[in-house]
């Protein structure tokens, strides 16, 4: 992060993770020592409510099942979000990475889905990494048992790797696809939105991609490496070779 300043290289940290607010996350970097602006992280839960803008400007009351803070970011974005009540139908419901889930809760909003108040997905992942013994099943899951128990699949699934995920992030700096790099761990997700979006798709071999899965995806990503060290040289060397010119 330091170099990335040092060279002037702006950067905003992309997740798909909305279990947790921008306030949550810029304080959870802080204790790793990476001070940050709220504005330099971008969450599913952001994509989701910039989509409901611009295509559905109509959905103001929404059933939330998601974890407070996801409740509270759309509070916070002048949506209103409705307690758990059948005399209170919603305009449409809001399917999240909910670690705070309960049966009841999943079972209302079902209800609203099944009387056909549309839906929205946050993001599609169908469970979120983690090094703790468990499954941390994801808000993919989850949407699969209401559409399971529905018969209604959801209007949109937002999230990586929708391109439509970089839109703010584009909008907010002024940049064109092509001005912004991806770096990311996982192929169907951070590589698969930066091809689909056109921007530059670098793979760092840190998570759970190896070597050999890199080396068969069709089409490649833009650049390989080991790590964020790697990355770090490769661009300060790319950066001292341009001012040499």
């Amino acid at each position: 992060m330091e170099l990335l300043q040092n060279i002037g290289l702006g950067y905003t940290f992309l997740t798909n993770n909305p279990s947790k607010n921008n306030s949550d996350y810029q304080a959870k970097l802080q204790q790793m020592g990476i001070r940050i602006k709220p504005d330099q992280i971008y969450t599913s839960a952001q994509a989701t409510m910039e989509y409901l803008n611009e295509n559905h400007p109509g959905v103001r009351k929404m059933f939330v099942l998601g974890t407070p803070s996801l409740a509270e970011a759309f509070t916070l974005a002048q949506f209103e979000v409705l307690p758990d009540d059948p005399e209170q139908q919603p305009h449409a419901v809001i399917i999240g990475f909910d670690t705070s889930l309960t049966y009841a809760r999943l079972c209302r909003a079902a209800w609203w889905i099944a009387k056909g108040v549309p839906y929205f997905c946050t993001n599609p992942d169908a469970i979120c990494p983690t090094d703790q013994p468990t499954v941390l099943v994801d808000c993919g899951s989850i949407t699969a048992a209401l559409q399971k128990a529905t018969g209604r699949a959801p209007v949109a699934v937002l999230g990586k790797p929708d391109a439509a995920m970089l839109r703010g992030i584009l909008r907010r700096h002024a940049l064109e696809p092509r001005q912004l790099a991806i770096v990311g761990d996982r192929l169907y997700t951070d590589i698969l939105m930066a091809q689909r979006a056109g921007a530059c798709s670098v793979l760092v071999l840190t998570g759970e991609t190896t070597a050999e899965q890199a080396a068969q995806c069709q089409p490649p990503p833009d650049l390989v490496l080991p790590g964020l060290s790697e990355l770090g040289a490769a661009l300060l060397e790319a950066r001292q070779g341009a001012s040499s010119l």
